[in-house]
């Protein structure tokens, strides 16, 4: 496994990154070679528990879902119905590696999370003006939230992590 490349000025005499107190290595604050924070705001965890709740609620959408298909639910189209199952399970699934790689600092979750913050604002909307106020209202608070956070500074510094590149922010 190779070392992150480091500029000639941050390096020793020997050609090891420089780390001491006087130079330029990782410190208290600073960023690593990778471009990563030393630290993780903690605006990133509130976004990815968000994200990782509303794939939870997905997961369970699709188990019981899955449930009522198996007991023999009355369905217009058991091959429709099968499908969408698959799509709950396959943005659920989608939503955990969202999640996931966001709190580990990559730069294409934000985009992701935003979009899926943006679907669940078009179904809370509707289902609070139709009556299910605590529904809606569960769906759209923390939609609004993570979207909030997804445009803090400190979350975009530290969700520019691209795959093993320097930051391009």
């Amino acid at each position: 496994m190779s070392r992150p490349p480091v500029p000639p000025s941050n390096t020793s005499a020997d050609g090891s990154p420089d780390s001491s107190p006087g130079g330029s290595g990782p410190q208290n604050g600073q960023e690593f070679p990778t471009g990563q924070l030393a630290g993780r705001p903690a605006s990133v965890t509130v976004i990815a528990l968000v994200v990782a709740a509303e794939a939870t609620a997905l997961l369970g959408a699709a188990t019981w879902y899955g449930y009522e298909l198996a007991t023999g639910a009355p369905v217009l189209s058991f091959w429709g119905a099968v499908f969408t199952m698959a799509l709950l399970l396959a943005f659920a699934a989608w939503l955990f590696a969202v999640g996931h790689f966001l709190f580990r600092g990559y730069r294409w979750t934000r985009a992701a999370s935003l979009v899926a913050q943006l679907f669940v604002l078009t179904v809370g909307v509707p289902t609070l003006t139709g009556g299910l106020v605590w529904a809606g209202l569960a769906m759209l608070f923390p939609a609004l939230l993570a979207i909030v956070l997804l445009f803090d500074k400190r979350v975009v510094a530290y969700a520019s992590r691209t795959g093993g590149s320097p930051p391009a922010v």
